[in-house]
């Protein structure tokens, strides 16, 4: 069909290369180059971030170019992230974009990646997917950079209700498990340890802090003096109990984090709850969604794995919404590193 709008999302935020497209809203393909190198550093490198950018950017445009089934002539437009994240890896899908977009003479849609984490939830992989929620909802977005509850009113119009006012969820478990020298990133390895641990095996302290906002420091610090403590009278105490350690850890984050969502539910009286963000492929914090969901009468929306991490796919959604209001932008809009929503 002539009147198909085909719409490529380029996501380079962080530390995957992501291109996915889309035809009228559907899905047809999310392909991800991620980046092995930074393991050995404990963390994301920048310039080594941005320099595989480089590397992976055009081989996986044209991967997701060739799964979709098209040719680049049959575009649309490009979205892309602008923003937040690392501003080397942020400037080379930006500036791919604009070039790309430039030689195919299509609009360019530049993307907030936190309202793509938000809008990850509208991806649709066919014309009958309603998993949807309906708006407004509330959405607690859970990364390694972010953890913020908003108000989802529109794709348009996201309203934080609460937020860090420190360190991430994501990032307090990334720097948790590296104490512990269980390597990078935390997360994945944190979640499988926890599995197998008791979650009221120890305790660690949570902050007390007004309203819907979140602080994570205090617990990282509570953990660092736990272990120098515990490790002063056995020396191989992590080894020993690394699989409750995690539990621990884990069910105090989540603890955290549900008790503002609950506290948010019940002060706008919204029970249509999502999840959203890196943070939210956790095992525990979904099995927490599903009792709360029992307890409280709560209607959730947990998303797919592969949509929780960084990916093209909730780009090129939010650019589909944007391109069906002419939501353009310019080819000299810059790329931000540290802004929340726009």
């Amino acid at each position: 069909m002539q009147n198909d709008i085909y719409i490529l999302g380029i996501e380079s935020s962080c530390d995957d290369t992501s291109a996915a497209v889309l035809r009228n809203g559907i899905l047809l393909s999310n392909i991800t180059a991620s980046q092995a190198v930074h393991e050995a550093y404990g963390g994301v490198v920048p310039e080594l971030a941005s320099r595989a950018h480089q590397q992976n950017i055009l081989p996986v445009v044209d991967q997701a170019l060739k799964r979709a089934g098209i040719t680049k002539e049959q575009l649309t437009a490009v979205a892309f992230t602008r923003g937040p994240g690392l501003m080397g890896s942020l400037l080379v899908g930006v500036s791919f974009a604009k070039g790309f977009a430039r030689s195919l003479n299509i609009p360019i849609i530049d993307v907030n990646h936190l309202q793509g984490h938000v809008m990850a939830h509208f991806i649709k992989e066919d014309e009958n997917d309603c998993s949807a929620p309906p708006m407004p909802f509330l959405c607690l977005l859970v990364s390694g950079g972010n953890s913020q509850i908003v108000k989802v009113n529109a794709y348009n119009d996201i309203e934080i209700l609460g937020q860090t006012i420190d360190d991430a969820a994501g990032e307090a478990i990334d720097k948790c498990s590296k104490v512990m020298g269980l390597g990078y990133p935390g997360g994945p390895i944190i979640d499988r340890l926890a599995r197998q641990g008791n979650p009221l095996a120890y305790h660690f302290s949570e902050p007390n802090i007004p309203g819907l906002n979140y602080s994570f420091s205090g617990l990282k610090t509570s953990f660092l003096y736990n272990l120098r403590d515990w490790m002063k009278d056995d020396p191989d105490f992590i080894i020993h109990h690394q699989e409750d350690l995690a539990a621990s850890l884990e069910h105090t984050i989540v603890n955290i984090l549900m008790k503002k969502l609950k506290m948010a539910a019940k002060q706008t009286g919204i029970k249509h709850i999502a999840l959203a963000g890196g943070v939210s492929a956790n095992n525990g914090l979904r099995n927490a969604y599903k009792e709360y969901a029992r307890k409280y009468g709560w209607t959730i929306y947990i998303p797919k794995f592969s949509y929780t991490t960084d990916n093209a796919a909730m780009i090129a959604i939010v650019g589909y919404f944007k391109y069906l209001d002419k939501q353009f932008c310019k080819m000299d809009v810059p790329a931000f590193s540290k802004v929340a929503f726009s």
